[in-house]
């Protein structure tokens, strides 16, 4: 199948599915593989415009409490609690730990800039993204919680492999089947603060 069919494969399979993005699909194969949605968790998801993550989400936790914050509004998902702001500001942060009021149990990430066109620099400024995530998560993550953040293979890749393992008692890297064929997007998973 070439890149555009595929694309346009997953594209067709979120309209007839109700998601609003296919990259809904990316996060349906992670907690395949790494099965971290279970019921009664405390989530947040940054970045979550336009809200296919956490229309994932909501249907195979119950119980739960989950929050998704972007720059962009996203239209209201039940279950769903949502915030329009930076999460690289404190004060959205501030919101964050607020809202939760406690440690969280899994922080997921599909954020990236804006694309300049500059795949090194588009890698590295995602990737800046990805360490702030895990910043956050040293400070607010339940010490069993999983993180699971977008990044680019580029330059800085080893600079976030190197923060993780030294953050976190086991990572994996891992690209879905529904991420296209020649992006260098993959994500990693980190499982379980060293602290």
């Amino acid at each position: 199948m070439d890149n555009k069919s595929y694309q346009d494969h997953y594209f067709r399979k979120a309209k007839s599915q109700g998601y609003r993005s296919r990259s809904a699909f990316k996060l349906i194969e992670l907690n395949q593989k790494f099965k971290f949605l279970k019921n009664g968790i405390k989530l947040l998801d940054v970045g979550s415009f336009p809200g296919g993550w956490c229309q994932v989400v909501v249907k195979i936790v119950k119980n739960g409490k989950i929050l998704g914050i972007d720059k962009k509004k996203i239209t209201k998902i039940k279950g769903v609690n949502l915030i329009k702001g930076d999460f690289l500001e404190e004060n959205s942060k501030k919101n964050i730990i607020k809202f939760f009021n406690n440690k969280i149990n899994v922080i997921l990430s599909d954020m990236a800039p804006n694309t300049t066109g500059n795949k090194s620099l588009d890698a590295i400024k995602t990737n800046e993204l990805c360490l702030s995530i895990l910043e956050f998560s040293n400070e607010m993550l339940d010490k069993n919680g999983v993180v699971i953040s977008k990044l680019f293979m580029g330059d800085d890749f080893e600079e976030i492999k190197v923060y993780a393992k030294k953050t976190f008692k086991k990572i994996d890297f891992f690209k879905p089947n529904s991420s296209r064929d020649n992006s260098r997007e993959t994500y990693i998973h980190c499982n379980r603060l060293n602290t």
